[in-house]
């Protein structure tokens, strides 16, 4: 079993002055929630998510090497511009100085090199849309783009255990965007391999009903999120519940090993509404206690249980620490379904807008 040591390189056999990558990495939704943490971004619980096909960010790493004409270096020694969408965004800056910070010890050449990041999202700005996770994702897989130059020996394996592991150090959720349809993060008995380390490809039979699942989001409310994630983990240390919770994510996932093999939705369904449904229910027990639903999202829950009730269709929904709602149902529903959302979801939508997604497969090399 890798431990975290296993992540620092021993010495370089490359030298490079300069070059750029450009990665994509997608947003994930979790069907099993990480609610709670340790130190260093260890999960309290192992969570399950789809990664997503279309929510993606884009991130170009421009990098050459540091010379007696470099500019002097920001703090700490580490030197880079960030640009969102080709414009200059300095209140990006402090958390990528943070995560810079975290993982030097495992990319040891950071310090030497200054570098232009210029990251974009395909979804909209401010869609509610959590984007730390494919933008760490992005900015992990650029950065081990350019160990592997320095240490051509690596393999494939190890590229993408150590980019989820770094891309974890920046955002937890992140480690679950790098590679596979379905993805654990976090140590459960009965799923080989898995860690709390970095995200690992669902390693067992997944049924025909899951491939291409469709994931429809409605932005109900496209604000700033009402409470961080960092406090909302936060929030479960001394939680009364706490301790109960983690143990029903382990049971849940191992419910799911059994669904993903059978093809179960009505089971596929009591699982994932019930873990969203559980999340809130932690938020609105802690202490500060906080209600992330709107009064909109509760009607398309409503909404969403009369239709099912009504047709027989395997919609359900499942929610992350906000308003929106992830619509996820079955490709062959598809038309149904968005037919379903369009004459009477979108009302309950801020500007009517939602996006449609589906499962997609993780991080890809754009050019380098």
């Amino acid at each position: 079993m890798l431990t975290a040591a296993d992540f620092i390189p021993n010495k370089y056999t490359s030298t490079i002055e300069n070059g750029n990558f450009e990665w994509s990495a997608p947003s994930n939704i979790a069907l099993v929630k990480y609610w709670g943490k340790k130190e260093n971004q260890i999960p309290a619980n192992p969570s399950v998510s789809f990664t997503l096909n279309n929510c993606k960010t884009i991130t170009k790493l421009a990098f050459s090497k540091k010379g007696a004409s470099t500019p002097p270096s920001g703090a700490n020694g580490f030197s880079f511009d960030l640009l969102f969408e080709g414009k200059p965004k300095e209140d990006f800056k402090p958390k990528i100085q943070k995560f810079l910070e975290r993982v030097e010890v495992y990319l040891p050449f950071l310090k030497d090199y200054h570098f232009t990041i210029d990251t974009q999202n395909t979804f909209p700005h401010s869609s509610g849309i959590a984007s730390s996770a494919s933008g760490m994702a992005a900015l992990a897989m650029n950065f081990m783009s350019l160990e592997k130059l320095l240490n051509p020996e690596m393999t494939d394996d190890y590229f993408y255990q150590k980019a989820s592991f770094l891309a974890r150090l920046g955002s937890g959720s992140a480690c679950r965007s790098v590679k596979g349809n379905v993805v654990v993060w976090g140590n459960q008995a009965n799923i080989k391999g898995s860690t709390d380390l970095f995200g690992v490809e669902f390693p067992y039979t997944i049924h025909e009903n899951f491939k291409n699942y469709q994931d429809t989001i409605l932005l109900v409310d496209k604000g700033e999120k009402q409470v961080s994630s960092t406090v909302g983990h936060d929030l479960m240390h001394n939680h009364p519940y706490a301790e109960r919770r983690f143990a029903q994510a382990h049971e849940n996932l191992d419910k799911l090993i059994a669904i993903f093999e059978s093809g179960n939705l009505d089971e596929f369904i009591k699982v994932v509404e019930s873990e969203a449904l559980t999340l809130h229910a932690m938020m609105m027990t802690s202490m500060p206690y906080f209600i992330l639903m709107k009064p909109n999202t509760l009607q398309i829950i409503n909404a969403i249980w009369k239709f099912r009730n009504e047709t027989q269709i395997p919609v359900c929904f499942t929610l992350d620490a906000g308003a929106n709602v992830h619509v996820l149902y079955p490709e062959n529903v598809a038309a149904k379904v968005l037919k379903f959302i369009q004459d009477e979801l979108v009302v309950f939508c801020q500007n009517s807008q939602y996006i449609c997604d589906k499962i997609g497969s993780g991080a890809l090399l754009i050019n380098n």
